[in-house]
């Protein structure tokens, strides 16, 4: 098991630095073009010569990327184009804000989304599992700005019930929270139970779980202690990878709502070629994915002995 961990550790480390050394090859290979980023289209090549003489930028290649990569490490992302501020004074409240509305969706849809799957698979064909495979696929169907307009429409200008936008301006007001949460949820929580209720209608199927009905274990018994752990492998991975998708997908919804989280930030960055900002984004998204990758194959030996005992 220390072996196992101790790979998936080296396969994140090294997946981490072949990232890296791509985005640097992309972003900072041109010299010039950081300069006329950093200082603006209108200054002068002098200006510009001087600045990257200060930064280091007619340094070896090598050595520019190992400064480069040294400086994320220890959290010196450099100064923001737009903001005028250090990278990491905007970063992190960001990164947290999203994280606050990735706690929410999820706490939501994974029950919902597991609980709709499980219902399904255990009654393959019948009249619930054609009610949940239908609605899935239309939530599903229908992409965040769609659903983030239908609902304003409803709930702000019909009902007024909600406000129409998340801010925050006053401090954390979960009313704000309940429309960027919906419309997330709306649209995930139908692959997650579509991916649930395949995998538990094909356990259903399995030639252990008919020997333990044919047995008389008593079927709530079956479901919970034999068929659920092993159902809930697929969707554990649909789960994991959709934090990645959270991350810097939710552009749409938070730039709709005017909440000041991660995926508008990366927007923001990029209409603005904030070259240091969007560095930063970048590689805290690899980071996390690599991260929840790690944890999904550790938690595959939990979940499957079959893999921690080979």
């Amino acid at each position: 098991m220390v072996v196992f961990v101790a790979k998936r550790l080296g396969f994140m480390v090294l997946t981490m630095i072949v990232v890296s050394l791509l985005l640097f090859l992309l972003l900072e290979i041109s010299p010039g073009s950081v300069a006329t980023k950093v200082l603006g289209p209108y200054t002068s090549p002098e200006q510009r010569t001087l600045w990257l003489q200060q930064h280091g930028y007619f340094e070896p290649l090598w050595y520019r990327y190992g400064s480069w990569l040294w400086h994320f490490v220890s959290g010196d992302f450099g100064e923001s184009i737009r903001f005028k501020v250090p990278v990491s004074e905007i970063l992190w409240p960001r990164l947290w804000n999203t994280a606050i509305l990735g706690f929410w969706t999820f706490a939501v849809m994974i029950p919902l989304s597991l609980t709709l799957g499980v219902l399904a698979g255990m009654r393959e064909g019948s009249a619930l599992d054609r009610t949940i495979s239908v609605t899935s696929i239309v939530t599903t169907s229908v992409p965040e700005f769609a659903s983030a307009v239908f609902f304003s429409a409803i709930f702000v200008f019909g009902l007024k019930w909600l406000p129409g936008t998340s801010g925050m301006t006053s401090g954390f007001d979960w009313r704000q929270m309940v429309l960027p949460v919906m419309v997330l949820v709306i649209y995930d929580f139908g692959y997650v139970a579509r991916m649930t209720r395949a995998s538990m209608a094909d356990v259903m199927t399995t030639a252990y779980i008919r020997t333990a009905v044919l047995k008389g274990l008593p079927y709530r018994q079956v479901i919970l202690r034999h068929a659920l752990r092993n159902a809930l492998i697929a969707p554990f991975t649909v789960i994991m990878l959709q934090i990645n998708w959270l991350l810097s997908g939710v552009i749409v919804v938070e730039f709709f709502f005017a909440y000041k989280g991660f995926g508008a930030l990366l927007l923001e960055a990029s209409l603005n070629q904030d070259i240091y900002l969007i560095e930063a984004c970048a590689m805290v998204a690899v980071f996390v994915a690599v991260t929840t990758q790690v944890i999904a194959d550790i938690g595959y030996t939990y979940l499957n002995p079959r893999i921690r005992f080979k």
